[in-house]
């Protein structure tokens, strides 16, 4: 189920790709330019599932008359959460203002000014996160100063594995915002 209001892709099946390098209503807001890849939805979704079984036992625990027992379920139950909606959140974001790179526990945000460039690189890639490494493609951010941002989008990550379309489409959409707004 497509879930357009997450993406940016919306408004790709209304414009042809030539149009529309930037497909956005309202570039001031944070959007993110792909939509999350199957693993990403799924890991949420089982997450989510766990969730909700915690709490089923928290109100069963509660009846039982355990209300420690019940709260501590209950709290599970919301780090559960709030666990899976980071983990949707997790990925590139971008607007007029910068490129935002979302991780699970930390947000790293750069200016556009701040970038050199961003561009794709053939080089060794995590699988899906883990320490195994595959060849691969990588979308790279240089800043004009200082390290360079750890590999922003791979060909292999919660979002593209066995998509590679969506990785050309994604880089290529970042490029493109790139190219526009950074001065």
């Amino acid at each position: 189920m497509p879930l357009p209001f997450l993406t940016a892709d919306r408004d790709l099946e209304t414009h042809d790709a030539e149009s529309a390098a930037l497909p956005h209503d309202e570039p001031d807001h944070w959007r993110r330019p792909y939509r999350p890849g199957p693993w990403r939805v799924g890991a949420a979704a089982v997450l989510l599932l766990l969730a909700s079984f915690v709490l089923l036992s928290a109100m069963i625990t509660a009846m039982a008359g355990s209300l420690p027992g019940a709260a501590a379920c209950s709290v599970v139950a919301a780090l559960m959460i709030a666990l899976a909606l980071r983990l949707l959140r997790v990925g590139v974001w971008v607007s007029a203002q910068g490129l935002r790179q979302v991780n699970l526990l930390r947000t790293t945000t750069e200016p556009w000014s701040a970038i050199a460039t961003v561009r794709t690189l053939q080089q060794p890639v995590r699988w899906l996160g883990l320490p195994r490494t595959v060849q691969g493609q990588a979308l790279i951010v240089e800043r004009r100063q200082g390290e360079p941002l750890r590999a922003l989008l791979t060909d292999h990550n919660g979002d593209f594995l066995s998509r590679p379309e969506a990785f050309e489409r994604a880089a290529d959409v970042l490029e493109a915002w790139e190219a526009e707004y950074r001065h």
